[in-house]
């Protein structure tokens, strides 16, 4: 069996692709980073030069979903158009929600989640046929104990042959109740075999609830992927909200000692955890992918790691703001 120090040996600052390929997210600015510019092509080319960007500051892994509207074909077309070799780069994609947005901003509904067997075998198709022999990493999207996929026989199941086939397989965790799902796919099993490859979650400076539950799928061989290590924008210097103000305040004092913007600070704390295989870097425009890759260079300090930990929010109430938050 391969081992997990074989795979997923990348850099650690990898790409999501859910701001870049659909017109409408929840990313504070999401708009203004698209130049409120919706056509195909022009945001496929968008797409192509963030991707560039992140390419040319050492990037290798990518990772998209079937829900993000078009970002999947977006990431095909570039890798075919620079000639890019699967072997130089790991591909991670997931299913489980549909696009419904009909590439509109303002749909009611954006995406619709199913996490059905049929809703599986569905998608893994489409993403094949889209990605071919680079997809590598095939995840559910936003499993939760609610849906109770993890106890989806037929699910489980179906992932085990895909991996036999020779997909790795993760899942991704979302909401309150993360770290009950992390140790709950830690256990799981096809054959008397560890399922999961890899888990992707939500830690950053304001929501850190789900650290021990990630500590404990490192330590059992999971590959653990950080995503939306800057809250949906809300660490970055976009954040103006009144509310806010004050966390916004150390941020700034902390990022001005350190000659750093405050989205590479906030990534360098994720950084710092030395149980994250991988931290998502969520760019909407080229400056963000540098601003972000800017995170390798930050030292901390001790007196930074405390004042940071202070932001910290209660699950509940972070949760509350992100459901909150405005597609735009």
């Amino acid at each position: 069996m391969t081992t997990v120090s074989d795979w997923l040996t990348v850099p650690r600052i990898g790409l999501g692709l859910a701001a870049l390929g659909r017109p409408g997210y929840i990313t504070v600015g999401h708009a203004d980073d698209l130049g409120r510019h919706y056509d195909v092509m022009a945001m496929e080319a968008h797409a192509h030069a963030v991707l560039d960007a992140a390419w040319e500051g050492g990037v290798r892994y990518f990772d998209a979903a079937r829900s993000y509207g078009r970002a999947e074909k977006f990431l095909a077309s570039w890798l075919a158009s620079r000639g890019i070799a699967p072997r130089d780069v790991t591909i991670g994609s997931k299913w489980g929600y549909a696009y419904t947005a009909g590439w509109r901003v303002d749909a009611e509904k954006h995406e619709i989640k199913e996490h059905s067997v049929a809703r599986l075998e569905q998608q893994v198709a489409e993403s094949r046929a889209i990605l071919g022999a680079r997809l590598g990493l095939y995840q559910i999207h936003s499993a939760t104990l609610a849906t109770g996929v993890l106890e989806d026989r037929q699910v489980i199941e179906r992932l085990g042959e895909l991996k036999r086939e020779g997909l790795r397989i993760g899942l991704t965790v979302t909401g309150l109740d993360q770290a009950d799902t992390v140790r709950h796919a830690i256990e799981a099993a096809v054959d008397h075999a560890r399922l999961f490859d890899s888990v992707q979650a939500t830690w950053n400076v304001l929501e850190r609830s789900v650290e021990k539950a990630l500590v404990e799928a490192h330590r059992a061989g999971l590959r653990v992927i950080v995503k939306e290590g800057l809250a949906n924008g809300r660490l970055t210097e976009r954040n103006r909200v009144r509310s806010f103000a004050g966390k916004r305040a150390v941020l700034d004092r902390i990022a001005k000692r350190l000659g750093a913007t405050i989205d590479a600070v906030a990534l360098a704390v994720v950084l710092a955890q030395p149980w994250a295989d991988v931290v998502l870097s969520g760019a909407g425009t080229t400056e963000q992918v540098r601003s972000n890759l800017g995170a390798h260079s930050v030292r901390l300090e001790d007196v930074a790691i405390e004042e940071l930990a202070a932001l910290v929010e209660p699950p509940a109430t972070y949760w509350k703001t992100r459901a909150a938050m405005p597609w735009n």
